[in-house]
């Protein structure tokens, strides 16, 4: 009967620990993209100043963000083509991250989504064929792969060649 108890009782610390733990992966940011960097990476600021003067300002601040599962080509044509489909979605627009982890340059490494209901940007540049899916990575319903697939299927960007680059 004891035992019975002992095991409740810890599954029951158990969940209310991991209550009390704060949430990283899949924690949500809002702001604007301010400059695309590359395909890959576009700056984010965040926050805003209280119009007040009381305590009532938020932090602000700018983030490197990195698009999660996505490799665009870093020169050439493409690149530059991959650059501007970005651009075109997001420069200068309010933006949601859905944040993944931060990568050893400090970037954070994100979702990014775009306009209403929520354009996936990196699903976006796949599809448009202009980059490829990271090697084993995807999302939990497979759109990257998906995406990737369509491109391929459809001979768009990268996948107009034979052999891509």
């Amino acid at each position: 009967m004891r035992r019975k108890w002992d095991v409740g009782g810890l599954l029951g610390l158990l969940v209310f620990g991991a209550g009390l733990l704060p949430a990283y992966g899949g924690d949500a940011l809002y702001g604007k993209v301010t400059a695309v960097k590359s395909a890959e990476v576009v700056v984010l600021e965040y926050g805003a100043a209280g119009g007040t003067g009381r305590s009532t300002a938020r932090t602000t601040g700018r983030y490197d963000v990195r698009i999660v599962g996505v490799d665009a080509p870093e020169s050439g044509a493409f690149a530059r083509e991959a650059r501007q489909f970005v651009s075109n979605l997001v420069l200068g627009k309010n933006v949601r991250l859905r944040f993944e982890y931060r990568n050893k340059n400090s970037e954070m490494v994100s979702r990014v989504f775009t306009g209403d209901p929520g354009i996936d940007v990196g699903v976006e540049l796949l599809k448009a064929g202009l980059a490829r899916r990271q090697p084993n990575y995807d999302y939990k319903y497979g759109e990257l792969s998906a995406a990737e697939k369509e491109a391929q299927a459809a001979k768009r960007g990268l996948w107009a060649q034979t052999q891509p680059r």
